[in-house]
């Protein structure tokens, strides 16, 4: 057994500032991704935990804890105060949500973008389980720091998607949703100043300008633009062909009917 890998790598160059990665079946039969890295190759189960492991029995180490919590349930009668998550079972929770934040960035580069908010709704489940249950603040927020670069990926995921689809209008809209949710995170951290300064608000707001700027116009806008301009140069005649067609075009979906 030869447990060099150069040949692989040389047939699958890295391409620096950039995510290379190509999805196959493996000889377990299942999904495999690989991500080309500086240094070799990563490589991942599509579905399931990345790493294909089993924590204790269960699909991921967030099943094996929200179990814990369940049987803490049934023996307290319901009640969660005594249950609490130590400074290593957060970390040992990151360790695994970062192994789904490899795998979403991939599957973004693979335009399976269902697929992104399936891993980037999980990790956010993680973060709320931990939130609630961290033994400290402190414990917590060393989780839920990565939160504001997952809702990114997720909103550009989700708008991507919706752009790729010809809906931009609903593209426009779920990144303004998804950016005052990033603002509101900061605001109820109590970093504020985050809100309108940090690279993941930054980069949403730059990405919204250029939607507005390239979202498609609509028949009707263009003749309401058209109208406008006519007035403007007191060419009533122009004016008067575009309120016709305007009401052609509003009385268009009842004749139709």
């Amino acid at each position: 057994m030869s447990f060099d890998i150069s040949h692989y790598l040389e047939q699958w160059e890295y391409q620096p500032g950039q995510v290379v990665v190509r999805k196959f079946v493996g000889k377990d039969g299942r999904e495999k991704i690989q991500l080309r890295v500086d240094l070799g190759l990563l490589q991942m189960n599509a579905i399931g935990r990345p790493d294909g492991k089993l924590p204790f029995g269960h699909e991921s180490l967030y099943e094996h804890f929200q179990n814990r919590l369940r049987l803490h349930l049934e023996t307290t009668d319901g009640d969660e105060s005594g249950f609490r998550l130590s400074a290593e079972d957060c970390s040992k929770l990151q360790q695994e949500a970062i192994q789904y934040h490899h795998r979403y960035i991939c599957l973004f580069q693979l335009k399976e973008y269902d697929a992104v908010l399936r891993d980037a709704d999980r990790n956010l489940r993680v973060f709320d389980f931990v939130d609630a249950h961290a033994d400290s603040p402190e414990h917590g927020w060393a989780v839920a720091q990565l939160r504001p670069q997952l809702m990114l990926m997720r909103i550009r995921a989700e708008g991507t998607r919706e752009v790729e689809a010809g809906r931009h209008d609903e593209a426009i809209l779920a990144v303004e949703t998804g950016l005052e949710t990033v603002r509101e995170f900061f605001r109820r951290k109590e970093r504020p100043e985050l809100a309108d300064s940090s690279g993941e608000v930054m980069s949403l707001e730059a990405w919204l300008h250029e939607l507005r700027s390239a979202r498609p116009v609509s028949e009707k806008e263009q003749l309401e633009e058209t109208l406008r301009e006519a007035i403007k140069r007191e060419d009533y005649e122009k004016a008067a062909e575009c309120r016709d067609a305007l009401r052609n075009l509003a009385a268009a979906p009842k004749q139709n009917s």
